[in-house]
């Protein structure tokens, strides 16, 4: 998919979270800005399970405040905005979409129908065929010196059935589809009921971030990808590439400049990433450096590997 959405991009705030619900928004983070996420909706077709996730994309806030600096996203109040939105709806607009709605569910449906209906020609294919191999088979192994009335005793004792041909099949069903049988249709976004793009009102300040953000800015920046390192006891897991063909390379922690750290911290680190075949990264924002009002410009980190007893 490699459609481009409107920038900036709307990130919803929600109970102090920042999503994405546009499947066109998601994809376009990640091959053109490394924002990877994460998804944290189920899936429709079987929602008792989270083995397997899908919109929307859940961000950081680190990487929605990167996202807003560099103009690509803006943050949406979108509880103010969905509830001004649907008061100011006009009832001509709202059946209209509901229809749009019932369209694609009986659309759905008759793919659905359609899908089924295929399958079973396929199955009674292969049925007639094998009826017909098996009968071939038993006209082999009759006697070639019996009666001509023997070939009437074939039909009498095999399982040929009458062929049942596609056009058969697909007239059992009535192709005209009532607005009960379509199928409920749960739409990700609120476009085109509500407009794609939030008016400025609704739009919020920039998010707040931990310390650590200077650190995920620079590590951004060199091209790393990054997502939550929660797994593996650290702040960021620095992937060199997207998370699906590559492994991390570095745990990436935080630290102010000026703080003393314990040297039993880098050496369990040190361990722990060697350990899992990463290197463990510390990294801060040096205060006496210039930053040239980039976030991360002034960023200096240290890996520490543990090379052996």
């Amino acid at each position: 998919m490699n459609s481009s959405p409107d920038l900036p991009i709307p990130i919803s705030y929600i109970a102090g979270n920042y999503f994405v619900f546009s499947v066109d928004a998601a994809t376009f983070l990640r091959r053109e800005h490394h924002i990877c996420g994460v998804l944290a909706g189920t899936l429709p077709q079987v929602p008792q399970q989270n083995v397997f996730t899908g919109l929307p994309l859940e961000l950081m806030p680190e990487e929605a405040r990167l996202l807003v600096e560099k103009g690509v996203g803006c943050i949406v109040d979108e509880v103010n905005f969905q509830k001004q939105g649907m008061k100011s709806l006009m009832e001509e607009d709202r059946k209209k979409y509901l229809k749009e709605l019932e369209s694609q569910g009986l659309e759905s449906k008759q793919l659905q129908i359609r899908r089924k209906e295929r399958l079973r020609e396929e199955y009674l294919k292969k049925k007639n065929e094998k009826a017909a191999a098996k009968a071939k088979k038993a006209e082999e192994k009759q006697d070639t010196s019996a009666a001509p009335s023997g070939e009437d005793s074939v039909f009498l004792f095999d399982d040929r059935q009458p062929s049942t041909s596609p056009s058969h099949v697909s007239s059992r069903r009535s192709s005209v589809l009532g607005a009960s049988d379509a199928m409920g249709i749960t739409p990700a976004i609120s476009h085109p009921l509500l407009p794609q793009q939030p008016p400025a009102e609704h739009h919020l300040p920039l998010p707040e971030v931990p310390s650590s953000y200077p650190l995920f800015a620079h590590l951004h920046s060199k091209g790393y990808f990054l997502s939550p390192g929660l797994r593996f006891g650290c702040q960021y897991m620095a992937y060199p590439g997207d998370p699906l063909r590559f492994h991390s390379h570095f745990l990436a922690v935080a630290a102010e400049w000026d703080e003393q750290l314990d040297l039993m911290t880098i050496i369990s680190g040190g361990r722990l990433g060697t350990g899992v075949k990463k290197g463990f990264l510390i990294g801060g924002a040096d205060k006496s450096r210039d930053d040239s009002g980039v976030a991360g410009s002034n960023v200096r980190a240290f890996s520490i590997e543990w090379a052996g007893m």
